[in-house]
């Protein structure tokens, strides 16, 4: 017999919206369950049972924007820490790129439950997603997430010569960090100082360990693709909305 699941999970799971916007949709009398509504927190459910939610969400989930920022070095990507900057802080009328084709008008509304979608160290920069919509946030860092990451790394090898061809192998699949192996990636030069590494997963500081097994040291790390979506020409500190027709 199947066992009962929490609604709000279950509703994850169907990708109709976050936990945390499930848990406010119940509350608000917004979600049916084969029919019913259902406004108590911490319901549960059979898999099998139709979940279906009203109007209402709908029309609020479509008003909820995802930005696309080119972050310099020098702001964290999330909450402010150890008197950091918020990459949010560079979101205002004043520093949308003037290119930006998406009819969305800004509003200082738009900054609440404004998150990072994934991290972007402090000392990187390039793309960076921060997102209203609990869907975009699943699909980019949700525990089966597989989009792609696309970064260029200016480096330096620590040792005479050039990297020997088997610690490159070993980029592309075979190394390990904090005890478990590394989803294949693929690593290839662009120059002779810069590499292009596409990966599938986000572990922290992950390229820059990478390097540092193999005997490189980063000198510059841009993230330029996540997904379907190229950074571009999106000047730095600037940002753009994420337009209905863009997917990644």
């Amino acid at each position: 017999m199947t066992e009962p699941i929490r609604l709000s999970k279950r509703m994850s799971e169907l990708g109709l919206c976050s936990r945390r916007e499930a848990d406010e949709w119940i509350e608000r009398g917004w979600v049916r369950v084969d029919g019913k509504i259902v406004s108590v927190l911490g319901s549960k459910i059979l898999p099998h049972q139709k979940v279906t939610v009203e109007r209402q969400a709908s029309a609020e989930q479509s008003k909820r924007v995802t930005i696309l920022i080119n972050k310099p070095m020098g702001y964290v990507s999330g909450q402010a820490e150890d008197g950091y900057t918020p990459a949010i802080a560079l979101v205002n009328a004043e520093t949308r790129w003037s290119e930006d084709t998406a009819a969305e008008r800004f509003h200082p509304t738009q900054l609440r439950s404004l998150v990072a979608a994934g991290r972007l160290d402090i000392d990187s920069v390039g793309l960076l997603v921060l997102t209203q919509d609990g869907r975009v946030a699943k699909r980019l860092i949700g525990q089966d997430t597989e989009i792609e990451k696309e970064y260029l790394v200016r480096v330096q090898y620590t040792k005479p010569g050039r990297l020997p061809d088997e610690q490159m192998k070993r980029l592309n699949h075979g190394l390990s960090l904090d005890g478990k192996a590394l989803l294949p990636a693929k690593v290839q030069w662009q120059n002779d100082d810069q590499l292009s590494f596409v990966l599938r997963e986000g572990k922290k500081r992950q390229i820059r360990r990478m390097c540092e097994a193999v005997g490189l040291r980063v000198l510059g790390l841009k993230r330029v693709r996540i997904g379907r979506i190229a950074l571009g020409d999106l000047p730095t500190g600037q940002w753009r909305y994420l337009s209905p027709n863009e997917q990644f």
